[in-house]
């Protein structure tokens, strides 16, 4: 992420990582803006726990959300509860509702001590 850059943000609840989110809006010099932000954006942050729905509720969101990414290209990152903590989800199910969306996961990384990210990117042809 670089600097001005806008990053839109779903899922947020209480249980985030607040200090996640400031690193991103530190970087980007932007503050995130929420899934009503109804312009194209660079980047989107989903925060995904077991008690949101299921694989098909996801692949519907990741949908919704690949749609305000500029150019439909733009940095995807899911982000689920650490294993062990409340909400907990398997990471198979954010692969298979990536799949179900026309995305791929490419790159799994904690990024805090209670969350886990998983990176997205459109699938396709490679140029």
């Amino acid at each position: 992420m670089h600097a001005g850059q806008v990053i839109q943000e779903f899922g947020w609840d209480t249980d985030v990582d607040d200090g996640f989110r400031a690193r991103i809006e530190d970087a980007t010099g932007e503050a995130l803006v929420d899934e009503d932000y109804a312009d194209v954006c660079d980047g989107t942050l989903i925060w995904w726990r077991d008690d949101d729905g299921d694989e098909d509720d996801l692949a519907d969101l990741l949908v919704d959300a690949k749609g305000n990414l500029d150019d439909g290209s733009g940095i995807m990152w899911v982000l689920i509860p650490a294993m062990g903590r409340d909400g907990y989800v398997e990471h198979i199910v954010v692969e298979e509702a990536a799949q179900n969306a026309g995305l791929s996961a490419t790159t799994a990384a904690a990024l805090s001590p209670e969350w886990t990210g998983v990176r997205l990117s459109a699938r396709g042809p490679r140029r």
